[in-house]
């Protein structure tokens, strides 16, 4: 098979078990050291003792082993390029190098501002019952003017989606709003923290004189710190594109689209520069394709997610859809993978097999009504559903492609 199969796991704290996780047939675990203060250095007992974790019942069971780091997060100072940026990458590159002394090589990492991924719904029905995550421009339209009220947003709306933002304020109850404002608010993957709506507009004034330019120069000095260590020691660094990959509240996004890879690429042209390819995030705009961003830089693909979405009336809307529907063309998508796949083979690449994991499942089933709440888009049963799916389109494309 082209894929290392994997799923994310948050920890020890995560609903879903290594256990279920070995159930579903994956090999792969996709982790990080959540406890850990963004910027501090993980030491390699730290990070052994994950990999024990992961690996405890291998000599009973189906083998399980740490694939990829999901996220190494990049401090904000470094995104802002503040003066004590150079002292935290330093410490970035140590975690590098005891990642690389455990075993660990492909890390996963972001370059969006403050907010993570940001979505105005996390349990959307869908119509068969299950839920999934939604995001709506005219709600975050909502609460940027009416909620956050952050000086100058109107100017980033139109008048149409201005009037249906006013209009259904007026008509929220103030839990509604506090709902909302939760929602967006939520903090990074792993953790149900959220900003405190109190203090969010000093988190934002603090990139108020930082273009999108500002911050892809701050993105090429991160990398180009990193990346020669990164090389020497066999890591493979793949950055994640923005979700959703447009401007929000204000805040620049630069890594939405196929020229942004392009430039990234440039500013440190080695392997170890390389790319996690989310379906999702970049299937959101019109714009991209897919199949050509992996015909052109697959060769630095290192990770992959494999989700889709599906735009709405406005351009901006989107829910998360099952993996085989949505605006995604999964088969070309899985299609060219597979044959990026064959050409490393060819090229005698030990990197044949690519890391993926179905992103963002719908909660369905059971997880519906269970106590204990797995993250938002990471119940079992939906990624579950779409790893099988998944599954299967590859061992068909697989098949076809050998005859």
């Amino acid at each position: 098979m082209s894929f290392i199969q994997t799923m994310r796991w948050f920890g020890p704290q995560d609903p879903v078990s290594l256990m279920d996780i070995r159930q579903s047939g994956c090999t792969g675990i996709v982790t990080a050291l959540h406890q850990i203060p963004v910027g501090n250095v993980w030491s390699k007992s730290a990070i052994q003792e994950r990999i024990d974790l992961i690996e405890a019942a291998n000599d009973r069971f189906v083998p399980l082993h740490w694939s990829v780091v999901e996220s190494l997060p990049v401090h904000e100072s470094i995104k802002k390029g503040f003066a004590e940026r150079d002292e935290i990458i330093q410490n970035y590159i140590e975690s590098m190098q005891n990642l690389a002394a455990c075993g660990v090589h492909t890390i996963c990492y972001n370059f969006m501002p403050v907010l993570d991924w940001s979505r105005t719904d996390l349990q959307y029905t869908m119509t068969d019952g299950s839920k999934a995550l939604h995001f709506v421009w005219a709600d975050f339209a909502l609460f940027d003017l009416h909620i956050l009220k952050r000086p100058n947003a109107a100017q980033d709306y139109d008048a149409a989606i201005t009037a249906a933002a006013n209009a259904k304020y007026l008509g929220m109850t103030q839990a509604e709003k506090d709902h909302l404002a939760k929602t967006v608010l939520l903090g990074l993957p792993g953790s149900e923290e959220t900003f405190e709506l109190s203090n969010f507009q000093a988190v934002l004034d603090e990139y108020k004189h930082i273009s999108a330019e500002t911050l892809k120069q701050n993105l090429f000095y991160f990398i180009q710190k990193v990346g020669p260590a990164a090389e020497q020691l066999g890591v493979r660094l793949c950055i994640h594109p923005d979700d959703p990959p447009f401007p929000l509240l204000g805040l620049p996004r630069i890594l939405s689209t196929e020229q942004d890879v392009k430039d990234l690429y440039e500013a440190f042209p080695h392997r170890a520069n390389g790319l996690t390819f989310c379906t999702g995030s970049l299937g959101v705009r019109a714009d991209n394709d897919l199949v050509s961003i992996i015909e052109k830089y697959g060769d630095r693909i290192h990770f992959v997610h494999l989700r889709s979405t599906k735009r709405e009336d406005h351009p901006r809307n989107f829910y998360e859809a099952d993996h085989l529907t949505g605006d995604v063309d999964m088969y070309a998508v899985v299609k060219a993978l597979t044959l990026e796949a064959q050409k490393r083979k060819a090229d005698g690449r030990t990197d044949v097999n690519i890391p993926m994991r179905p992103d963002h499942g719908h909660q369905m089933l059971d997880d519906l009504t269970k106590e204990s709440k797995a993250y938002p888009g990471y119940t079992a049963i939906g990624r579950l559903k779409g790893l099988a799916e998944l599954r299967g389109l590859e061992y068909g494309i697989e098949r076809s492609l050998a005859e």
